[in-house]
């Protein structure tokens, strides 16, 4: 005897296993980790940071 499948719920799963694939593709093409995000984030702040200590007041310069 056959199997009774609902066909809406079999096209959902069909339809969010199709969704997942795509996504683990997208993460492996353009994702980054947690971890590299934050390190980039705070070596971007350092970077910022290092600029601003070297700028000169202009109200100094003038004097």
């Amino acid at each position: 005897m056959a199997e009774i499948v609902n066909l809406r719920t079999a096209r959902k799963q069909a339809a969010r296993k199709a969704a997942r694939a795509t996504a683990d593709a997208q993460a492996a093409k353009f994702g980054r980790s947690k971890a590299e995000k934050e390190l980039q984030q705070a070596r971007a702040e350092k970077a910022a940071r290092d600029l601003d200590a070297h700028h000169r007041d202009r109200e100094q310069d003038q004097d």
